[in-house]
């Protein structure tokens, strides 16, 4: 009798052990099978929003679920990366984030997380210049005029950021660095009351994501001086670049936004994640919204998106260490 019960139980564990398999393997056929989050680190209507809403509106089509965006604003994203960081790996909850993930470990030393570690990269979205800008009150016209004045009075010439570690940010330190001319950096916990602030001339200065500035150069509330890119955005052709307007050939910086998910997240999440957002990089629908942003979609896939925030860290880290980050 007790060799039968014995065997009984081997045989139900057994049982039980591929039941749990089966189910673990159906759930993963047939993920999404409930809302998916996409949490912002920042407030409504920055650049982030743009992009995290075109693609979410395209992959729930894909995907049969809708995508749900959420913000989480405040320390240069890293409320928001955070809480993507311990959400549970199951493919539920995604972040859109881009130059925070390289730089703030290097602007926020006691960070309690490593993003190189703890995100995976899904894909790369969207990759897009910042706009060197000042009021219109002001009356500088040219990048040359702006590195003048601001080597003249080292104190005046402050921008704002939706955050360190944000392109807007890197964008500053990477023109100061190069020119030796100070531009100070003040953050803020979103886009909206810098952009209220530098339209109301509390600050002189700003590095803005195309879309979000481009309303207001038509306006002629503001006025651009270069683009960051190495070459011209389509959005605003007679715009110089930094490159052109200060002799400086080599100068290149982009803003970028893609999709990363925690780490352990199931390889099917990743996958299914992964090709809805290429058929959505795919769809010119999508890529004309990118381009009237001023924006151009990156590359899709995990493996892509990898080598480029490889490649991104590679070059920002030497900066930040450089500026003594």
């Amino acid at each position: 009798m007790r060799r039968e019960f014995l065997k009984a139980c081997c045989l139900a564990s057994a049982l039980a052990t591929l039941l749990g398999a089966a189910a673990a393997v159906h759930a993963q056929e047939t993920y999404p099978t409930r809302p998916i989050r996409i949490i912002i680190g920042g407030t409504p209507g920055g650049s982030s929003d743009v992009f995290a809403r075109t693609m979410g509106d395209h992959m729930s089509a894909t995907l049969g679920q809708p995508f749900i965006i959420e913000y989480k604003p405040g320390a240069g994203t890293n409320i928001g990366t955070e809480y993507v960081v311990r959400a549970k790996p199951d493919g539920y909850t995604i972040l859109i984030n881009g130059l925070p993930i390289v730089a703030n470990p290097h602007l926020f030393p006691d960070l309690p997380f490593n993003p190189a570690n703890d995100l995976v990269p899904v894909t790369g979205i969207a990759l897009m210049t910042n706009v060197v800008t000042v009021n219109s009150a002001l009356p500088i016209k040219s990048m040359t005029e702006l590195v003048a004045a601001a080597k003249q009075s080292p104190d005046r010439f402050v921008y704002g950021s939706p955050g360190e570690g944000t392109s807007t940010h890197i964008a500053g330190e990477m023109l100061s660095a190069r020119t030796g001319a100070k531009f100070i950096h003040t953050p803020y916990r979103g886009n909206a009351q810098a952009m209220t602030d530098l339209l109301g001339g509390t600050l002189p200065l700003g590095f803005i994501n195309t879309p979000v500035v481009a309303p207001f150069l038509k306006e002629g509330r503001l006025r651009a001086l270069a683009v960051t890119s190495k070459t011209r955005s389509p959005l605003m052709p007679d715009v110089p670049t930094v490159a052109e307007a200060l002799d400086m050939p080599d100068f290149d910086f982009n803003g970028w936004f893609g999709f990363f998910a925690p780490k352990g997240t199931p390889p099917a999440a990743i996958a299914a994640l992964e090709q809805a957002a290429a058929k959505a990089l795919a769809d010119p629908k999508v890529t004309n919204i990118f381009v009237n942003a001023g924006a151009t979609a990156m590359a899709p896939g995990t493996e892509n998106f990898t080598r480029f925030v490889a490649a991104e860290r590679r070059k920002i880290d030497p900066l930040l260490e450089k500026r003594g980050k």
